[in-house]
């Protein structure tokens, strides 16, 4: 009997603490917390840069207003930050990760590797797409595509290591286009590669406009020799070809599309599927507001950050858009990113 009535109170207690919890409101809950914007790359470039002008806003449109502090956790590509979410994190609805979404693809490619599917996540959406370009600096000589076709080997910089978009970027053009390219990995982000371009070590990287310093392209300190997915993106040159321009092969162009497919969630936001329904939707109607928030957008537009959002739900369907490319597909990209 004495142990009967100690589990009918464990019982009881359990039920009362659930009924408490099922009870909190959003703002009660999130009052006077902290929510961690963790952004998986270094600190001083694009994922950064957007993830802190996110981080600055989106707290004001959460029930309760909560504090949000932002913490860079760099690693295998940006990896570390996204398994930090259901490995570590509290699953509460106070961790929010963005990443670099080229590991997107590496999962797909290698998902022994990867040790995550991207659509066991809780997406909250994408600030805008990515439209990535290749560009080299003035002292390497390479002024347009074709100066890419040479025996000299040409150093191109992986910022934040393999499996991210721009490690991807120079597979593309090493494996796919056969120019003789080199992909030189080890810079923790893009701020790193940009002070090795400077200094002589690197010749040239892909990735966006963002982080990329102002007089750049505009004084002609490096010049953009192609993009790698087709239209018109913010910054990038006019005229500048596509590199599927270049190819002949309709796999190799569908090879080309599939690597660059997560540059629709070009910066995406994400927490772990295991908090609560209610927290995850709060989240995503706080991204949305923030997306349309003026203050947030005219500081943006200062910063030269392209907002094109995706939602949560749009962002769920590009996911399931690239993990159901055929096999045949992903396994060729597999050897070209590689």
């Amino acid at each position: 009997m004495p142990h009967m009535r100690q589990a009918c109170l464990a019982v009881s207690c359990f039920l009362a603490l659930a009924t408490s919890a099922k009870a909190q409101s959003l703002t009660e809950f999130y009052s006077g917390k902290n929510i961690t914007m963790v952004i998986g790359l270094s600190p001083g470039g694009g994922y950064d840069t957007f993830g802190r002008a996110v981080a600055r806003f989106i707290g004001n449109h959460i029930p309760g207003r909560p504090n949000v502090i932002v913490q860079n956790m760099p690693g295998a590509g940006s990896l570390t930050a996204v398994l930090y979410l259901d490995n570590a994190a509290a699953k509460d609805g106070t961790v929010i990760t963005t990443f670099n979404p080229g590991i997107i693809t590496d999962a797909i490619t290698d998902p022994a590797r990867a040790k995550k599917k991207f659509t066991d996540l809780g997406w909250i959406g994408s600030a805008t797409d990515s439209f990535r370009m290749c560009y080299f600096t003035e002292k390497s000589g390479i002024r347009a595509y074709g100066d890419l076709k040479r025996d000299k080997t040409v150093n191109v910089g992986g910022g934040g290591g393999i499996a991210t978009a721009a490690f991807n970027d120079v597979g593309i053009l090493k494996n796919l286009m056969k120019l003789n390219v080199r992909p030189v990995v080890g810079y923790p982000g893009r701020a790193e590669v940009h002070l090795a371009m400077e200094r002589g070590e690197l010749d040239g990287e892909c990735g966006t406009i963002e982080g990329i310093p102002d007089d750049w392209i505009r004084d002609k300190k490096v010049h953009v020799v192609a993009k790698t997915a087709p239209g018109e993106g913010v910054g990038i040159p006019e005229n500048t070809p596509w590199l599927g321009t270049f190819l002949t092969s309709k796999d190799d162009i569908d090879v080309l599309n599939f690597l660059t497919l997560t540059n629709k969630l070009g910066r995406p936001y994400v927490t772990s599927k295991q908090i609560p329904a209610d927290r995850l939707a709060a989240l995503r109607a706080a991204f949305d507001a923030t997306m349309k928030d003026s203050e947030f957008l005219a500081a943006a537009e200062k910063q030269r950050l392209n907002i094109n959002p995706a939602n949560g739900q749009e962002a769920e369907k590009i996911i399931e858009q690239i993990y159901a490319v055929p096999a045949r597909i992903s396994d060729r990209a597999r050897d070209v990113i590689k």
